[in-house]
């Protein structure tokens, strides 16, 4: 899989977690670039994105995401496909 395409799959995720069919992200859109992206949203956005992936984000991956393409980064690294 792509970065490309997880980042397409994270924006769908993002999305979802806003409600906002025409939420646009980038690998430098941060928290600060969306409303309503507080601390509680981002724990729900990183609980979608470990059901979506699959996959388990450790504490120090979650803390040192500070964009999408952090956390795009991270599920490369940890998808097992």
């Amino acid at each position: 899989m792509t970065k490309n395409e997880i980042l397409e799959k994270v924006q769908d995720v993002l999305r979802e977690c806003f409600d906002d069919d025409e939420l646009d992200v980038t690998m430098e859109t941060t928290a600060a670039d969306v409303d309503g992206w507080d601390s509680l949203r981002h724990i729900t956005i990183l609980a979608a994105l470990e059901d979506e992936f699959r996959i388990r984000f450790s504490m120090n991956d979650a803390r040192k995401a500070k964009n999408v393409g952090d956390l795009v980064d991270v599920i490369e690294r940890l998808v097992k496909w």
